[in-house]
């Protein structure tokens, strides 16, 4: 039952990211780092974790990658206005959004180094940017743990063998 469960809250969060789905990243994938850094919780609050770091949004989105993204705004926002960082990255199709521009920067890092560039390196670049992202240790870490989970999960659900 709780890889049921799994599937469930893997598959409600590629529908929702389907809704803004763009190029580079796949909805499923974007589900998942949702789903890896905040059980993709719409109402996280920004925080400060450890001093220096701030994360906002349900993406856990440091200001440094919204800029690296070039500033994604709300429709009618400005970027430059006091704020527009937090109620971009807290909605979650800004954010979204905020995820596939910083990924659209580094499409072609192979972080884990296995030949391939796909989602798992989108979950390396997420957690330690697109310059630090072949790391090894991000592989240890709660996030990448429930990432992991959530991606075998999706992937195993939409192969042509999926019934």
């Amino acid at each position: 039952m709780a890889l049921v469960k799994q599937a469930m809250i893997a598959v409600t969060a590629a529908v929702i990211f389907a809704l803004v789905y763009g190029e580079g990243v796949d909805p499923n994938c974007l589900g998942c780092l949702c789903e890896a850094s905040t059980k993709c919780n719409a109402s996280t609050a920004c925080h400060t974790p450890y001093p220096g770091a701030y994360f906002c949004g349900p993406f856990l989105i440091s200001w440094a990658y919204w800029a690296d993204a070039d500033k994604p705004i709300i429709e009618g926002d400005n970027a430059e206005q006091k704020g527009a960082f937090e109620r971009c990255v807290q909605d979650l199709y800004c954010g979204a959004e905020t995820v596939r521009r910083y990924m659209a920067k580094f499409l072609d890092i192979d972080c884990n180094l296995d030949g391939t560039v796909d989602c798992r390196d989108y979950a390396h670049i997420h957690m330690m940017g697109g310059y630090g992202c072949k790391d090894p240790s991000v592989s240890t870490t709660d996030f990448y743990k429930v990432f992991e989970k959530c991606w075998d999960v999706v992937s195993a659900a939409s192969s042509p063998t999926a019934t």
